[in-house]
């Protein structure tokens, strides 16, 4: 773990959410990246951002450039290439700002695993409407991780990055799992769990967790959409080790950055999570997970 990474950002910060969404991306977005990058900026906060088209590296090192606290991440979908090393080393390859620390690899979140998706959002233009079409599954009908998956596991290991569970079935996100730890990949975040379609509990999460390698993401957007109890997202939030909080806002429909932060503030308060608990999930936590 890198303490110039920590040291640099916890300077800086007082809170970092790995996951926002801007414009361009599938879905006709809130801000684009230099807005959201200046909304994070005089919040005191920091953003890694997701893009359901792929590559969000070059928008966050423009945004850097800038000197707004933005980092990027890959998805893996299918218009990007799927999920492949090839389309990992692109976005590497742009990654040139220091304490950027690792990348964070998202499995594809178009997939065959069906979701009655609650969120109100517009697309981009006509050919986005393709894209969401192009669905891609990590594992064969016999549940087992397709060979290109299992190449990133084992690549996972000699590279600066994080691998994200993306839009996974709970089967799928087991096994994930089992074979992160099979292989020794140095960090998995389980991507926003509790959607519907990986439904896993607090209790799940709380069986599941306790791997200094393995991170649970709980997302604001889950409890929004009333994907989640309160007793739940509560207790993901009080209790789950190796929590990260985030967003996934941006959408057009949804609160803005200042709301939610004001509101997040707000839940911890009503979750009488401590000074120390808070500064876990919202930063600790983090920039653990992102240290190279």
């Amino acid at each position: 773990m890198s303490h110039d990474f920590i040291t640099y950002w916890r300077d800086r910060i007082s809170f970092l959410d790995v996951h926002y969404h801007v414009s361009p991306d599938t879905f006709i977005r809130r801000h684009n990246v230099i807005t959201a990058g200046e909304i994070y900026k005089n919040l005191g906060g920091a953003v890694v951002l997701k893009n359901h088209l792929g590559d969000s590296v070059s928008m966050a090192e423009t945004a850097r450039l800038c000197g707004l606290p933005v980092m990027g991440s890959v998805v893996l979908n299918q218009v990007a290439g799927g999920p492949t090393w090839r389309s990992v080393e692109e976005s590497l390859c742009k990654r040139q700002a220091e304490h950027s620390g690792r990348m964070i690899i998202h499995l594809p979140t178009v997939t065959a695993v069906q979701n009655k998706n609650k969120v109100d959002r517009t697309l981009a233009n006509d050919y986005c409407a393709k894209a969401r079409s192009q669905g891609v599954s990590i594992s064969d009908e016999n549940g087992a991780l397709h060979k290109d998956v299992i190449e990133i596991l084992h690549l996972a290991r000699d590279n600066p990055v994080v691998i994200s569970s993306g839009h996974t079935s709970r089967a799928e996100t087991l096994t994930l799992i089992e074979m992160a730890e099979r292989i020794g990949v140095p960090r998995l975040m389980l991507n926003q769990p509790a959607n519907p379609m990986t439904g896993l509990s607090a209790q799940d999460l709380v069986n599941l967790s306790g791997a200094d390698w393995l991170f649970i993401e709980q997302t604001a957007l889950t409890y929004l959409l009333g994907w989640q109890t309160w007793e739940d997202y509560s207790r993901v939030l009080s209790e789950v080790p190796n929590v990260v909080y985030s967003s996934d806002l941006g959408q057009t429909s949804q609160i803005d950055l200042p709301e939610w932060y004001d509101q997040s503030l707000k839940w911890f308060e009503e979750m009488n999570l401590s000074e120390t608990r808070r500064n876990a999930i919202w930063l600790d936590n983090p920039l653990k997970m992102l240290s190279p």
